[in-house]
């Protein structure tokens, strides 16, 4: 009897140790930065304070940026910052900017912000990006400044041009991240440059889609719907990838009156669009 009520003591204490510990662990994760699955690309630090900015693979590429920012001070996250942020392109004649969103909380964290940028190209010897940041702590505004490396993407992901309306446009893809043999939602944005320093969204336009593979013979795809409006530039439609392989996702942007803006319909004498994604899995 002395036995069992003992082993009965041992089970009921490595019970206990168990919860405590998972107890812990639960506890570390919900006071966690929410950062994890995101990887440190730039600290920043100035004013006293650090600035980090994450994002999924740990670089800053061409194209469609998310990006996280976080900024601590004596330790600690700053959870009523709002930031502000502005890339520039430093070349070596002029500045430019590109389009870029504001910074907002990230869904339930504390301190996390969000906010994505797209970058129409990469660094190239002396001309390079960096990112201009206003925040606030304890109710003074702060300044801050750091250069970025921007690489080219591996594949074309991001398409800037002059439309047949005379206007200056860009066009990012944003989705798919992770194409697969079926139909991929597709998700792009467009953005209208005002000047050199501001770009704005561009709603109730169309953006028609053809994804064909040039390396057998430019054969489609069925099942495939053009991109439509849904919310600050954002587009949405479906893309059908039939096989594994290179895909070339011609463009076309049509306005709210159905005018072609830029981009051609794909033939028998005309192989591919002027304006055009990449994508390959």
């Amino acid at each position: 009897m002395k036995h069992l009520k003992r082993i009965q003591s041992i089970l009921i204490l490595s019970i206990a140790v168990i919860f405590s510990a998972c107890s812990s662990d639960d506890d570390f994760n919900v006071q966690s930065d929410n950062l994890d699955d995101f990887k440190l690309v730039q600290t920043v630090n100035e004013n006293g304070h650090i600035i980090e900015l994450y994002t999924e693979n740990g670089n800053f590429l061409t194209g469609y940026n998310a990006i996280y920012l976080q900024i601590k001070s004596a330790g600690n996250l700053v959870s009523d910052a709002q930031p502000r942020w502005e890339p520039v392109m430093n070349m070596m004649d002029m500045l430019h900017s590109c389009p870029y969103s504001s910074l907002t909380p990230k869904e339930n964290s504390t301190g996390i912000y969000k906010g994505y940028i797209l970058f129409q190209m990469a660094n190239h010897g002396m001309e390079h990006w960096e990112i201009n940041i206003e925040y606030t702590v304890d109710g003074t505004i702060y300044s801050a400044n750091t250069p970025i490396e921007v690489e080219e993407s591996s594949h074309r992901n991001i398409e800037s041009f002059q439309g047949n309306d005379g206007k200056n446009y860009v066009l990012a893809l944003v989705e798919p991240t992770d194409p697969f043999v079926g139909v991929n939602k597709m998700k792009a944005a467009v953005y209208h440059m005002e000047n050199m320093m501001s770009f704005v969204p561009v709603d109730n336009y169309k953006v028609l889609i053809d994804p064909r593979m040039p390396g057998m013979g430019n054969h489609g795809s069925p099942n495939n719907t053009d991109l439509l409006p849904i919310a600050n530039g954002f587009y949405e439609g479906n893309l059908s990838l039939s096989m594994t392989g290179y895909w070339k996702v011609n463009l076309q942007l049509s306005d709210a009156s159905t005018n072609i803006v830029k981009g051609e319909e794909v033939t028998a004498d005309n192989e591919s669009s002027s304006i055009f994604f990449e994508l390959e899995f």
